[in-house]
Order: C-alpha cells, then sequence, then structure tokens
C-alpha cells in the first residue's frame, strides 16, 4: 500500500462477507472483517449503519485489541468478545478520534454496533452472543 493511498478516505467496506450474530431475541447481520486491511478500514467513511447491523472483527489470536475512530463517521460502541462470545467490556467511541479504546483481556473478536445499541438492550459486560462465528 502505497503512502498516499493510506491518507486518503477510504471507500466504505460494504461488500464483505456477513454472519449472524444474536444477542438473546435480538438478531445481528454483521459484516466479518478479517484481514489486516479490512480491520483497518472497519466501518470508515460510513454515513450510517441500520440498528440490527454491525461489523465483527476477528483476529488469528487472542490479543489486546485498541480500537480509535479516525476517518470513522458514526458514534459507535465496541464490545471486546472472549472466544465463547462472553462480552468481556464495552467501550463507546466518538466520531472521527483518535482516542483508543482497548480489551481489559486478550480476545480474538470485537463487534462494532451503533453507539448505544448495548445500553438500549442492557447488554453489560458478560453477557454471552450466539453465533457461529464462535463456535470452534
Amino acid at each position: 500500500m502505497s503512502a498516499l493511498h493510506s491518507l486518503a478516505q477510504p471507500a466504505p467496506q460494504l461488500q464483505l462477507p456477513r454472519t449472524k450474530l444474536s444477542a438473546g431475541m435480538h438478531v445481528l447481520d454483521v459484516q466479518l472483517a478479517q484481514t489486516p486491511e479490512q480491520r483497518q478500514i472497519g466501518l470508515m467513511s460510513r454515513k450510517d449503519m441500520p440498528q440490527h447491523e454491525g461489523m465483527l472483527f476477528v483476529f488469528e489470536q487472542p490479543a489486546t485489541q485498541c480500537f480509535w475512530m479516525r476517518n470513522t463517521l458514526i458514534p459507535l460502541t465496541a464490545a471486546f468478545v472472549d472466544d465463547d462470545g462472553t462480552i468481556v467490556n464495552l467501550a463507546d467511541m466518538k466520531p472521527q478520534s483518535d482516542d483508543s479504546h482497548c480489551s481489559a483481556k486478550p480476545v480474538r473478536f470485537v463487534l462494532e454496533m451503533n453507539e448505544g445499541w448495548f445500553a438500549k438492550r442492557q447488554i453489560k459486560a458478560g453477557y454471552k452472543l450466539r453465533g457461529d462465528a464462535f463456535k470452534r
């Protein structure tokens, strides 16, 4: 990737593979960001996102995952998720900010939803999400 390319605002990623997750009675339609480039772009440049949609970042190894919101236009909440689908911690993230938000322990999954999605449904750390992504 050229230095010039990395300075440009990336196009929204709308064609990533999708999977379904469930949070109790709520079914989420999430895009999967599985490669380094897909994870780096994430939800950048999106002007909106339907309430039942999100993006699940999938990493090869558990690690302390830190996220920021450069070039991201919509407020998001990140759920840092254990291998079994249990939410480790949540972080509200402001648009276009370089503030870093990190997982409380090493995880392989981070689920980004519209800010407030989890809070409106009383979903907190310790809550278990379900879906094929969490089955080994």
